[in-house]
């Protein structure tokens, strides 16, 4: 896999994929970092043509090193644990929660609420480097190290990123005024800070240094290949396989670390296509009747999901038109099972059918990339 820097000349705009037009919907939200359909556009664009390749990404770096999602499963500093994984004599062991669903998340040792601090005294920011997930997935999960680990290293990492509001007015060409009805919309444009930029990896070279368009209204990035970048995930998935591998051997519990945004959909009866934050293929540990298999996906830890919306090519009008929207688990959730578990893409043993065919082609655009803890 090749490497690159993407750096932002200007704003970029990455609208999300929820309807939008002046006149129902006046605020136009843009997602970030880029999803996978956004980056792929974009460099078929640069190439002139329809090219087939895998991605992965995109990420952050600063300063040559790579920046992932901050895991979810941390209230500010402290690890949350399952309630299955609790001992027995914790003293909400007998709540009541919907075993349709995965296990609560609880911290380790109740304690009484504490007065929220202030954003400049708080030490963690949403991102964590490549050195802070290293030592993460070099060690086993646990309250000991966790809060050293997701401290920042400076304070640049907090926030790498700003939105800008940006304001549309439609003016009435006969009376010069700004029209009653679509005549007013907002949108958010991101700007990253001096420093930053995005990386992706691709299985081709690119002509770098390059000028690509990224996002809406053709605002652009400038493209360099990064060696270095490479390195640093190659010892981060090496360590994740060595984690995956020990705890299958060994069935022991494992968590499961997405970096990017997690695509998991299904389609039913009458081709519905439904999405959930966790793979379908993964089962719960805990059921509420006998003819319910027992996987082992004990709880999740999540925030709201994505709308992705790409597009249909039409080949006799040689136009596209919307696809049928799509919701994504965000990056930096985490996934607690009784042992690590193959997704239903990366599965040697998944049978082959036009499923698995979509399945790898989501994963060729670098959605539900994991990485594996131990515990």
């Amino acid at each position: 896999m090749f490497w690159y820097k993407l750096t932002p000349i200007d704003v970029l705009l990455l609208r999300d994929g929820k309807p939008f037009s002046p006149g129902e919907r006046a605020w136009a939200a843009s997602v970030f970092p880029p999803n996978g359909h956004t980056l792929a556009g974009a460099i078929r664009g640069l190439l002139g043509k329809k090219t087939n390749f895998n991605l992965i990404g995109s990420f952050l770096t600063y300063g040559d090193q790579l920046y992932f999602p901050r895991p979810l499963n941390y209230v500010g500093k402290n690890l949350l644990y399952p309630l299955p994984w609790l001992e027995s004599d914790y003293p909400l062991q007998k709540i009541l929660w919907d075993r349709l669903q995965p296990a609560p998340l609880l911290l380790k040792q109740l304690k009484e609420r504490e007065p929220k601090t202030s954003k400049s005294e708080e030490k963690t920011g949403k991102y964590i480097s490549f050195n802070q997930l290293k030592n993460l997935l070099t060690k086993a999960v646990n309250e000991h190290h966790n809060k050293v680990e997701l401290e920042l290293e400076n304070p640049v990492e907090s926030e790498p990123y700003f939105s800008e509001t940006r304001s549309h007015n439609a003016i009435n060409s006969q009376t010069g005024q700004v029209k009653e009805s679509d005549g007013y919309f907002v949108e958010n444009a991101i700007r990253l800070k001096q420093g930053w930029s995005l990386a992706i990896a691709l299985d081709f070279k690119l002509p770098t240094p390059n000028i690509m368009q990224l996002g809406g209204e053709g605002h652009r990035v400038i493209i360099e290949e990064c060696p270095d970048l490479a390195q640093q995930w190659q010892e981060l998935t090496k360590l994740s396989q060595g984690n995956f591998e020990e705890n299958q051997a060994n069935k022991s519990k494992s968590l499961a670390y997405l970096t990017t945004t997690g695509i998991f959909e299904r389609k039913y009866q009458n081709n519905k296509v439904y999405c959930q934050a966790w793979p379908w293929e993964w089962k719960l540990a805990h059921r509420v009747n006998g003819n319910q298999t027992i996987g082992n996906l004990v709880s999740v830890a999540t925030a709201k999901p994505v709308p992705i919306s790409c597009r249909i090519q039409d080949r006799e009008k040689n136009t596209s038109i919307p696809a049928p929207q799509v919701f994504g688990a965000t990056a930096g959730s985490v996934y607690y099972l009784n042992q690590p578990e193959y997704l239903y893409a990366e599965n040697p043993q998944s049978p082959p059918t036009k499923g698995l065919e979509v399945a790898k082609k989501w994963r060729s655009l670098g959605y539900s990339q994991l990485l594996w803890f131990k515990y």
